[in-house]
């Protein structure tokens, strides 16, 4: 506003010379009329542009506030809206409040999930438990050994799935304790094989091991308890025939794969193989008393050792699942 009443000014002295008072520096009376008929407009059109700014400003802030208190009362589903015209640096502040308010739902529904499947893997064993425990009170059950090894082998279920969901929680938490030392990882790898054959082989399967001499940091258990979730996964879903257990050195990682006959894996399942309570087939879990966690304990412990995991269809039609380590501490 100043420099274009100046310059206005400036122009109507030059076309009009009679008009300034050269014998006074102050303003005359045409000065000031002038100067005021000037600044009036200019008042306007400034006015106007800092009404449409401010909005431009204020209309996703607004929203933004608006927004906020509705997620701090527990409405998890508002968004702001940028407006049709904000500035670059509110529509940004716009799309990073939404993206953080979608990881907050997000959370919470994973919590629901988690609340909810927990609830469902504890209902069938508690629910053996309570019936057999008053059936015995009641005098319908006998206590004989018979019954004694049932409830245990339920007591065992409970036991596994709850440091099941320990080692993943903790994973996902970042306090996960290994205890890293250099291993010889072949001679792990057939200390489980020695533990899982005869019950690969009475389910029908024949378990191949080519292993590469070499020796990693790691946490012998957890590797193992690795291995075995794998195997065990390949008895649960796999077509019964041979299963081969590689090793081999990839630059400075370690490479564990795991290779299966067939039928392979569902279009699309690789995405979402290694996330907690997945199952390929539910029905046939079910059957063999899977839980959904074994790969989500895989890759808590793959991700804790500083390596990664993956799965894919093999070639011959059966699916593969492979654990990368680091090679160095």
């Amino acid at each position: 506003m100043f420099f274009g009443v100046y310059v206005i000014y400036a122009i109507l002295i030059s076309l009009f010379p009679y008009l300034l008072d050269e014998d006074s520096w102050l303003p005359s009376g045409t000065d000031l009329l002038i100067l005021t008929g000037l600044a009036f407009p200019a008042l306007l059109v400034a006015g106007f542009v800092s009404l449409k700014l401010a909005a431009r400003i204020l209309v996703p802030i607004n929203s933004l506030a608006e927004s906020a208190r509705r997620i701090a009362d527990g409405d998890l589903t508002a968004r702001a809206t940028p407006g049709d015209h904000s500035l670059g640096e509110t529509a940004h502040l716009v799309a990073d409040f939404n993206i953080m308010a979608q990881k907050l739902q997000d959370m919470a529904d994973n919590v629901a999930f988690w609340n909810a499947a927990i609830a469902h893997e504890l209902r069938t064993p508690l629910t053996i438990l309570k019936g057999r425990l008053q059936g015995v009170a009641d005098g319908l059950f006998p206590v004989d050994e018979k019954l004694i090894d049932g409830l245990i082998v339920q007591t065992e279920g409970l036991t596994r799935l709850v440091n099941d969901l320990r080692v993943v929680t903790l994973a996902d938490a970042g306090r996960l304790d290994l205890q890293i030392e250099p291993i010889d990882l072949a001679a792990e790898i057939r200390k489980v094989a020695d533990v899982v054959a005869p019950s690969l082989q009475q389910a029908g399967f024949s378990l191949e091991l080519a292993l590469v001499d070499m020796t990693v940091p790691a946490d012998a258990v957890r590797l193992r308890q690795v291995l075995l979730a794998l195997l065990n996964n390949a008895q649960r879903y796999a077509r019964p025939g041979r299963i081969e257990v590689f090793t081999l050195a990839s630059g400075n990682e370690a490479v564990i794969r795991v290779e299966d006959s067939g039928p392979g894996l569902p279009p699309n399942f690789d995405k979402r193989a290694f996330e907690p309570f997945t199952r390929a087939d539910d029905s046939r879990s079910r059957l063999y008393g899977g839980s959904g966690l074994g790969l989500s304990i895989v890759r808590a412990i793959a991700e804790a050792h500083g390596g990664q995991a993956s799965c894919r269809n093999s070639s011959r039609g059966g699916a593969v699942f492979e654990i990368s380590l680091p090679r160095a501490t």
